[in-house]
């Protein structure tokens, strides 16, 4: 006696649910730190959404579940950025609330550092992987990663101090 399908279907269908409501906070948040834009950032939430349906994400797996899910976010946000760039737009200005001083700065800041710095730093701190995960997350040797965590936090550093906010250093 074969499975049935639609039992299945809707199985997967709540799973993919569940997945997308418990992680797409952490998708908008690593979208938007990349692009720096709310709504680029949706539009990367709603990609992200569609391949965990059409790329056969791993569902079952919840550690592999995650770094799947950061690794496809950075790949749509650079894909988005090199889209960009061939289309020249214009950004609209939008009233939004400021977030806490110091961590408006810090993020702002965060900004100014190199991608592969400005990644690494993000997912350590904001989102709290450990130099392991964030290797396996970014395909590179927890060395490297430990390297760039170092060397981001030094530039991180002089950029702060540079900024006026030594007083958080």
């Amino acid at each position: 006696m074969q499975p049935d399908t639609e039992l299945i279907n809707s199985n997967r269908k709540k799973k993919i649910e569940q997945i997308v409501r418990k992680y797409a906070d952490m998708i908008f948040r690593i979208a938007y730190h990349n692009l720096g834009n709310f709504a680029d950032a949706e539009d990367i939430l709603q990609e992200v959404s569609v391949a965990i349906v059409t790329c056969n994400a791993p569902l079952d797996e919840e550690e592999y579940l995650r770094f799947w899910l950061c690794r496809v976010t950075i790949n749509k946000c650079r894909n988005f950025r090199k889209i960009s760039l061939l289309h020249s737009t214009e950004e609209l200005t939008e009233d939004i609330p400021a977030a806490e001083k110091v961590t408006a700065g810090v993020l702002e800041e965060l900004q100014k550092l190199p991608q592969s710095y400005r990644n690494v730093l993000y997912l350590y701190y904001y989102e709290g992987f450990s130099i392991e995960e964030i290797g396996k997350i970014l395909r590179k040797s927890s060395n490297t990663i430990g390297s760039q965590l170092r060397r981001g936090r030094e530039k991180l550093k002089k950029i702060l101090i540079d900024g006026g906010y030594d007083e958080y250093v």
